[in-house]
């Protein structure tokens, strides 16, 4: 069955396909074939079908390098590795960091060894930056049992004791505010515009303030070590961070081997073992 609609001239076949084309004028058909050339389509027939097309070479596509929305936690960072020279970005100094602590986290002279041309302040500060982030996770864990009541001052054995410096005047803190005081602070110096304003080359009087930051953020891991045995143990046994820390202030001397009292490196762990 066939109805015509003559309003608009337009016949419409038992099959439901227009075929309006045949009541155009020669100009409309000229119009109508130029608009399918341009979009592909053919005009010939009861409908409009696909017309040979060139192929296209689809562009060569970079890896998306990001965790996205319900990602699982195992499938994290699941791209491949990349040169440090293939890495186009000011963050590519902390990109190359975390991408060697992904890759293996217990080699710990690979993850500081610095590419050759990379400047030497930048590569320190950055490597600081990622301390303190890693840091926070030992924070967290401490929270389950270093509370007020029971570590009312910041110490490491009973010979050293710690007084905050985020205070005007420096003063005592529960140890759990102390290590919060602390990451707070350096991520604050860290952060700064005025001393770090960018990532890619740091004045040496900023390099200088590392120092201060290392001996800082050190206390945390001697505080764990000596009051928080098990946890600090299960924590350095997934993160090795507090042997790479060590390594670290020892390798560019950002801090005084007195003040290293957690034994990491090898000397230390055997002058343990002779005097056990």
């Amino acid at each position: 069955m066939t109805t015509t609609t003559t309003s608009s001239s337009t016949t419409t076949s038992s099959a439901g396909v227009s075929t309006a084309n045949a009541n155009l004028t020669p100009m409309d058909n000229a119009s109508a074939a130029s608009a399918a050339a341009a979009t592909g389509l053919s005009t010939t027939g009861s409908g409009p079908s696909l017309a040979p097309m060139e192929p296209v070479s689809a562009p060569a596509l970079h890896p998306l390098r990001r965790n996205c929305a319900g990602t699982p936690a195992r499938d994290f960072c699941a791209w491949p590795l990349e040169s440090f020279d293939e890495m186009d970005s000011t963050l590519a100094v902390q990109q190359m960091i975390q991408q060697s602590i992904r890759a293996h986290v217990e080699d710990v002279e690979g993850i500081l060894r610095a590419p050759d041309t990379q400047d030497e302040g930048v590569w320190k500060y950055e490597h600081l930056r990622q301390f303190c982030m890693e840091l926070n996770g030992l924070a967290v864990l401490l929270q389950s049992e270093c509370v007020p009541e029971t570590c009312t001052q910041m110490t490491a054995t009973e010979q050293w004791i710690f007084l905050c410096a985020a205070h005007k005047t420096p003063k005592e803190c529960p140890a759990i505010d102390y290590t919060r005081h602390t990451l707070d602070g350096a991520a604050c110096l860290l952060n700064s515009n005025k001393y770090f304003p960018s990532r890619v080359s740091i004045k040496e009087s900023s390099v200088a303030k590392l120092g201060s930051v290392c001996r800082r953020v050190y206390r945390i891991f001697s505080h764990a070590y000596f009051h928080h045995r098990q946890i600090f143990d299960d924590f350095e046994a997934q993160t090795c961070l507090c042997r790479r820390f060590t390594v670290f202030v020892t390798k560019y001397n950002l801090m005084s081997r007195d003040n290293l009292i957690v034994p990491m490196l090898e000397q230390d762990l055997e002058a343990g073992e002779s005097e056990a």
